[in-house]
């Protein structure tokens, strides 16, 4: 399973951004996707999910209100609408797939299987 995510890039706070994340390869054994952020000097967290069959979703609270994780079964890929940007959301932004449903709640980082290589987001003030 291979990741592309894409979208990130410069852009003012207040701004928006879409973040995308294409899968490719053996991608029938699919439980859940999510975005997760890291940003200089600081731990890798989460920031959102979305269970493939069904589409419930996740969020972190900290950025709750401000996002919206979509997929596209057709294409593959999931989407990550950021409004309202913060200076404190630059960051890389990483896509993640669970391949299937297992006891780590998809807020842990350790759920996944396969990540993609980032996509950097900055917010300027």
């Amino acid at each position: 399973v291979q990741l592309q995510a894409s979208g990130g890039g410069l852009v003012q706070a207040g701004g928006s951004l879409r973040l995308s994340c294409a899968a490719s390869g053996w991608t029938f054994s699919r439980y859940a996707m999510g975005w997760f952020r890291q940003a200089s000097g600081k731990e890798r967290e989460f920031v959102a999910a979305i269970i493939w069959s069904g589409g419930s979703t996740v969020y972190a609270d900290s950025m709750k209100g401000r996002l919206s994780i979509s997929r596209d079964s057709a294409k593959n890929t999931v989407y990550l609408q950021m409004n309202s940007l913060k200076p404190d959301d630059t960051a890389v932004y990483y896509c993640a797939l669970v391949r299937a449903r297992a006891l780590l709640p998809l807020t842990s980082s350790r759920a996944y299987d396969y990540w993609g290589q980032g996509t950097l987001v900055t917010v300027s003030s």
